[in-house]
């Protein structure tokens, strides 16, 4: 229950800050949310050994945030679905701690950034430079590391026996 508030949350803040910060071609703020996809990292610890369960809470948050916010049908599912294999991968292979979670999220940032440039150049949906794509990386990394730091302290304070792994 509380890994899914985690990500309803996520995604409604998502909504928010999307609406409330500039976000246009060339004018992004520094503080360009991609909230919900951190939240997929944070809230993993919650499905270990749970793993469908988990790909299919990615699927439904990605066909939401389509609904909601990209009129892409499909194109986030796919996209989160291939975030949450990196984030089990993630989990799996490397020990999570205060500073690990800085490069991880850098890491799911940048691999979520790329995907979707190579999805938009391949589908020829709109025109977008490889400048263009390091902008909108560079420019969403402050806010989302500050999301998912805090996100992770406060997940660290909740009693082991409601997470399946520790973090720590």
């Amino acid at each position: 229950m509380l890994p899914n508030i985690i990500v309803l949350i996520s995604l409604l803040l998502d909504g928010i800050l999307n609406n409330t910060l500039p976000y246009m071609k060339d004018n992004l703020s520094f503080f360009t949310p991609l909230i919900t996809i951190i939240s997929l990292l944070i809230v993993y610890p919650f499905y270990y050994k749970k793993n469908s369960k988990y790909y299919l809470t990615a699927i439904i948050l990605g066909l939401i945030y389509d609904l909601l916010y990209t009129n892409m049908l499909f194109l986030n599912s796919i996209l989160f679905l291939a975030i949450a294999l990196l984030i089990k991968i993630i989990y799996k292979n490397i020990e999570l701690n205060y500073l690990n979670i800085i490069l991880y999220i850098i890491l799911t940032i940048i691999t979520y950034e790329i995907s979707q440039y190579i999805l938009i150049i391949i589908f020829n949906l709109t025109s977008i430079t490889i400048n263009q794509l390091f902008y909108k990386i560079s420019h969403s990394l402050l806010l989302n590391i500050i999301y998912g730091e805090l996100l992770y302290l406060i997940i660290n304070y909740i009693p082991s026996k409601y997470k399946k792994i520790n973090i720590n």
